[in-house]
């Protein structure tokens, strides 16, 4: 997997401009993160920079990561020397959009909002305007669309529509409009790849997703996300695995791996289903649909099309005989959240173990940006194959013991499961904490993985988790969302 980064930029030319350009923003932004390996504080508040664009409404549109844990968003017009408060309207983390507006009337005076074109085709020149790192003023940069395909968006983790584009791209540039020879907005700068065989490329969100966004947010009064089946799937090449799954010689599809028990799919969908269709669209072996003249897409950008909680039509071969299911689409919800979607993280502690819920975030704070090969096998496995068994499922480990009497002995504890309290299941914290709360039995005995166990004495942990609170100046110990 080539690692790609979060940034923006990149762009071609023609048309007069200069009106659009007026309409591309410098956006301010000061963050204060979570500091998921120490959940009861945040981090040192830093500030950065990137673009935004004018659009009708009122509006401001930029990337998600470019607000993301935002404590105040301020936007500067082109040639101005003002910078005004603007308010986050909703943030979409898989899209990586964000939108914003600003109450000052004197800001929208005199901008005429930017205009969204067609999704353009290969080898279409595009202009990207924006403010990359190292300078005041507006950047242009040219390019043209060099691919589009179902891309992997890094900030969300998720796969959608991208367009891109052979263009150097600068951090900075980052929710800047990629506009097309007529002067209308056919993208949003977001992220670059950075390999050392690759020069000037980089990624565009295009108009299709932009418009789902948006009109999610206009339905709903908020962001609801994109719906996902919630199924793994493998693919149907090898003529002698479709003659065993009883195919036809003119069927094609891919066969279901693997559902998710929580999805809306489960109630219909089974392991070893073919699917044929979706929505009247003949899937390929590959897994692939028709898209525009003479491409073709993997068939997630048809479900990607959809809204949470619409209806799709899946046709299924199983046992050699045609089914027709009528689905309800959701977001899907994973064991291991890629991102906190702006929450800070959930904590208890009791008797110095600090027990938390294991999300992307936290395995990158303890682990750094090479987690995927520095964090436990065990919990690797969790992130990239395990599926939730129920809605409320959250994987709970000891993240680390602060040092105390009470706990001698389990100091090297870190990073673990906690499978079971008292003999009792842990489906998330609420539970756990629960448990050990309203625990009158003499000990209280943890379950963990590698078979492991800790007991202690209830009625001397709970009073020394006090002392240990004290001692590491935290406020609680636990979390506001346990509280309630």
């Amino acid at each position: 997997m080539t690692p790609k980064t979060n940034c923006g930029g990149g762009g071609g030319g023609g048309g007069d401009h200069r009106l659009v350009m007026d309409a591309v923003v410098k956006v301010f932004c000061m963050h204060t993160k979570p500091n998921f390996s120490l959940p009861w504080q945040r981090r040192k508040q830093y500030k950065s920079t990137s673009s935004g664009f004018i659009i009708e409404g009122r509006r401001v549109l930029t990337n998600a990561h470019s607000v993301d844990f935002y404590t105040q968003v301020k936007l500067k017009k082109r040639g101005s020397d003002t910078k005004y408060l603007a308010t986050v309207l909703a943030i979409g983390i898989e899209c990586d959009i964000a939108l914003l507006t600003v109450s000052d009337d004197e800001f929208w005076e005199g901008v005429s909002p930017v205009e969204f074109g067609i999704l353009p085709a290969l080898q279409d020149a595009v202009t990207v305007v924006g403010y990359p790192i190292g300078g005041d003023t507006i950047s242009v940069t040219s390019g043209v669309v060099s691919r589009i395909e179902i891309l992997s968006y890094v900030h969300g983790s998720t796969e959608l529509l991208g367009l891109q584009i052979d263009a150097a791209i600068n951090s900075g540039n980052s929710g800047g409009p990629a506009f097309n020879d007529k002067g209308s907005c056919v993208g949003i700068a977001f992220q670059s790849l950075k390999h050392e065989d690759a020069e000037n490329i980089g990624y565009v969100i295009p108009t299709p997703v932009i418009t789902h966004f948006i009109q999610d947010y206009e339905k709903n009064g908020a962001y609801t996300g994109f719906p996902i089946l919630g199924v793994e799937w493998q693919k149907m090449e090898n003529p002698d695995l479709r003659i065993a799954m009883g195919m036809k010689s003119d069927q094609k599809g891919v066969r279901v791996r693997r559902v998710d028990p929580t999805a809306p799919e489960s109630k219909v969908l089974q392991p070893s289903d073919v699917i044929l269709s979706f929505d009247g669209v003949d899937i390929a072996n590959d897994g692939t649909v028709p898209f525009r003249h003479g491409e073709r897409i993997g068939f997630s950008y048809l479900i990607s099309q959809k809204y949470t909680g619409d209806k799709a039509e899946i046709k299924v071969l199983r046992d050699s005989a045609m089914h027709t299911f009528n689905i309800k689409l959701g977001t899907h919800r994973r064991l291991i959240p890629a991102h906190s979607k702006g929450r800070p993280p959930s904590y208890y502690i009791v008797a110095g173990f600090v027990f938390t819920a294991v999300s992307v975030p936290y395995l990158r704070s303890e682990y750094g940006k090479e987690y995927e090969y520095e964090a436990p096998v065990k919990l690797l496995d969790k992130l990239l194959h395990a599926m939730p068994q129920s809605k409320d499922e959250e994987l709970v480990v000891i993240s680390q013991v602060l040092v105390a009497d009470i706990n001698i002995g389990y100091e090297e504890i870190v990073n673990t499961q906690v499978l079971a309290f008292n003999g009792n299941p842990v489906r998330n914290l609420k539970s756990l904490a629960s448990m050990v709360d309203s625990c009158e039995e003499e000990f209280m005995k943890f379950d963990l993985d590698y078979d492991q166990i800790v007991v202690l004495r209830t009625k001397t942990a709970k009073p020394a988790t006090l002392d240990i609170l004290t001692t590491h100046c935290i406020p609680s110990a636990l979390s506001d969302d346990l509280k309630t």
